[in-house]
């Protein structure tokens, strides 16, 4: 989320989560903006914060200014960087190899680990043929070039407890309301009828 428009989008729409990116990329807000939007975000939605490798401290002062429920950290956080945060922690692994995967089960005290392609807001999907058939301890989130039209494939093979997308609900580099209605559409339908 980056502008007050997005919030308007997902008031309406109802995403369980919505991400606020606190580390360098096109997409990224300070403290302040989002604390901005937070105030008029619905608080049924979840808040997660996105950091790369920032210092603790701070991962701890913007989690306290925005209020967020959960952490999710992309850079090359370790076991021992996340001890002691109050917060829920889902840590990112960029995929590029079987070799990747090898970490999944190595992480501890997270919540969930989220399987992204290896550049992080790409728009570009991961060889899903590397991680189909895993075996986590960890509830799996999945992003990296998911969009409307390929969500319901996404899901069928990962069965995951949640999908994170960010540029296939955008149009040029702005969050398209329709895009994310379709998006959220297609998960929700798919999910009831495979239940």
């Amino acid at each position: 989320m980056t502008r007050k428009t997005d919030i308007d989008f997902v008031n309406e729409l109802k995403p369980d989560y919505v991400g606020f990116v606190f580390a360098p990329s096109k997409r990224q807000v300070k403290p302040k903006q989002a604390r901005q939007m937070i105030l008029d975000l619905e608080p049924s939605i979840k808040k997660v914060g996105i950091f790369v490798d920032a210092p603790k401290e701070f991962v701890k002062d913007v989690s306290e200014e925005c209020s967020l429920d959960i952490l999710q950290f992309h850079g090359n956080e370790t076991n021992e960087y996340w001890q002691g945060l109050a917060k829920p922690v889902w840590k990112a692994l960029r995929i590029r190899s079987k070799e990747d995967l090898a970490l999944v089960n190595s992480l501890k005290n997270i919540d969930a680990i989220l399987l992204d392609s290896p550049t992080a807001g790409s728009g570009k999907t991961f060889d899903w043929s590397v991680g189909s058939g895993l075996k986590s301890f960890h509830p799996l989130v999945l992003a990296g070039g998911l969009n409307a039209e390929n969500v319901t494939e996404a899901i069928a093979i990962f069965k995951p407890f949640a999908v994170d997308v960010s540029s296939g609900v955008e149009t040029d580099g702005l969050k398209d309301y329709i895009k994310i209605k379709q998006f959220i559409e297609n998960v929700r339908r798919f999910c009831e009828y495979d239940d």
